[in-house]
């Protein structure tokens, strides 16, 4: 009785327009509705309730701004809803599941709500298997675990990018399912990506969920979950799964203006009061599943200006998440790339997929560049050096030529241990690390992640 009924009710249930900001609509004529329901607008406009008083729905108009007072107002679904399953691999799509330069409905056979509940603990298992991304600073100085939350902070142009691409390269060698979350970008970026993914093969394995900078507001706030909602549905259905959102700061603009035409009261930096609730509903829904095993890791990027990580959203994603890679353009204008700070950054889970002799090897690299960045603050004062403070120069100076990793360079586990062992053990003896780089990619060869080459899809507008 209950499923056809329901459906019967959710069909019937309509209102009208009365009154409208832009894109925030109020209706009346909608008691007992849903939050997060989907309804559609007599023109065709889509959109979804954000809240319900006393019958009277706000409305986020996900198409336009151009509704009319008294415009019909019908309730379709009690959840929006995605189109998920493999037929996403490989498209680049919007909020609703559609076609990104098309605007077609994609042919899927289960659809997911976009809000859903995070799995609870009992439903849980621990995080123990590491995921690589083939940059050695962050493999052996702040490791990844799969399933993990790890936040990638930093300035306009510090390298953020640039290191979700090392990382999609190096997944090009594993059996894992990449979704990128693009909110608030230009078209050229969103097609720069799939072209990028195209180069390094991994695009039939990888979808794109974005609302670019002409889409409605609305649609970028629900970019993120969407995407979301996309991935649980592959790591439910037994594969690993790595979700990055590019970025959440501009999601928290939307939501904030959103929130400020609708009324809602401003909080810290003229943030609503449910800003962290936004966030960490949809970064809590990353984890391990006790069912099958897998993992599902969220890479929420965040912009920092000014490498301000104290604001009020940098503070608030790192209270949600396991950890954070920090990016500045100090460490970027002194021509290290991936412009890593080590001091700053931290991976509270890494840890524990890291065996006793990578531990050690962490330990004795913390240690070595704590007293190269002494010894190199007391040389600044011109007095002689001792035998000592220059073996720590050195060995210092080594380490970072060893972290120093262009964007098309990925080490393999082995080969960044063997490097950073020669460092330590060389004991402030010089070394060339550039030739030691070349020498170690040609003894692994074909062991060494490769990147394959396709053309691009011209089927994507691109």
């Amino acid at each position: 009785m209950s499923k056809a009924k329901a459906e019967d009710t959710t069909q019937v249930m309509a209102g009208e327009a009365t009154v409208v900001k832009r894109y925030i609509v109020k209706a009346k004529g909608f008691h007992g509705a849903p939050v997060g329901g989907y309804v559609q607008f007599e023109n065709g406009d889509r959109g979804i309730i954000r809240e319900v008083v006393d019958g009277v729905a706000t409305i986020l108009n996900c198409d336009s701004e151009t509704t009319k007072i008294g415009a019909h107002i019908t309730l379709k679904s009690q959840k929006i809803a995605i189109g998920v399953g493999d037929e996403m691999l490989g498209q680049i799509v919007d909020p609703f599941g559609h076609e990104y330069h098309t605007g077609k409905q994609i042919g899927v056979h289960e659809m997911r709500p976009l809000f859903s509940k995070a799995p609870g603990i009992a439903e849980r298992e621990t995080l123990k298997d590491p995921l690589h991304t083939g940059v050695t600073v962050v493999d052996s100085m702040f490791p990844i675990v799969k399933g993990q939350r790890i936040a990638i902070l930093g300035d306009s142009k510090s390298g953020k990018t640039s290191f979700l691409h090392q990382l999609a390269a190096y997944q090009a060698t594993l059996d894992t399912i990449l979704v990128f979350v693009l909110i608030g970008k230009k078209q050229v970026e969103v097609n720069s990506l799939a072209l990028y993914l195209d180069t390094i093969g991994i695009r039939q394995r990888s979808v794109i969920v974005t609302a670019d900078i002409l889409d409605s507001l609305a649609q970028s706030y629900m970019a993120p979950y969407a995407g979301c909602a996309i991935a649980e549905n592959f790591w439910m259905n037994g594969k690993d799964v790595v979700i990055m959102y590019d970025d959440l700061s501009a999601h928290a603009k939307v939501y904030r203006e959103i929130s400020l035409i609708a009324d809602a009261n401003p909080g810290r930096d003229s943030y609503p009061g449910d800003m962290f609730y936004a966030h960490s509903s949809l970064l809590e829904r990353a984890g391990k599943l006790r069912s099958n095993g897998k993992t599902l890791t969220a890479l929420p990027v965040l912009l920092t200006p000014n490498d301000d990580i104290t604001a009020y959203l940098p503070t608030s994603i790192m209270s949600i998440t396991d950890g954070q890679l920090i990016f500045d353009l100090t460490t970027f204008r002194r021509n290290v790339r991936p412009a890593l700070n080590i001091g700053l950054s931290v991976s509270r889970v890494g840890g524990r997929v890291q065996t006793k002799k990578q531990k050690d090897m962490t330990r004795m690299t913390f240690k070595l560049l704590a007293d190269y960045r002494e010894a190199e603050e007391f040389s600044h004062f011109g007095s002689d050096s001792s035998d000592d403070m220059k073996k720590t120069l050195q060995s210092g100076h080594d380490i970072i030529e060893v972290f120093k990793q262009r964007k098309q360079e990925l080490y393999s586990i082995e080969q960044q241990e063997a490097l950073l062992a020669s460092v330590l053990l060389a004991e402030g003896k010089p070394i060339d690390v550039g030739k030691l780089k070349e020498d170690l990619r040609a003894i692994e060869g074909e062991r060494s992640p490769k990147v394959a080459h396709s053309k691009p899809r011209k089927d994507m507008g691109i």
